[in-house]
């Protein structure tokens, strides 16, 4: 699975390249995500806008990045469509993580440089 970052200021944001994110790339995103909380990132967004689908072993792997913060730090999510939107809030995820319409709120929220944050 391929994911876009770059950064504003320090947070890490990250974009999901794929349309889909489901039980076949789920173990690659989240293993992609471990390996980048690991190296230090404590404040990400994880900007879903590509996402068009996101089945439950996605969602997983989306819960697992947070469980893998520990409290040291924030993930949130911004930029969902409507399906997946409706997944959040079925299966109550938009109470878990804090959820933002765009990039450019979630990483002000975060404290970056909204400046380097697209709108």
């Amino acid at each position: 699975m391929q994911l876009d970052q770059r950064r504003a200021g320090d947070v890490l944001i990250v974009i999901p390249l794929e349309d889909r994110l489901d039980a076949r790339i789920a173990t690659d995103f989240k293993e992609q995500m471990t390996e980048l909380i690991a190296s230090g990132h404590t404040k990400i967004v994880l900007d879903l806008s590509k996402v068009e689908f996101i089945d439950s072993s996605g969602l997983g792997a989306i819960v697992s990045g947070l469980k893998r913060m520990g409290g040291r730090g924030e993930l949130v999510v911004c930029g969902l469509q409507e399906t997946t939107m409706t997944l959040f809030r079925l299966t109550r995820m938009d109470r878990v993580f804090q959820v933002f319409e765009n990039e450019r709120q979630a990483v002000s929220v975060l404290g970056g440089n909204e400046k380097d944050a697209a709108t």
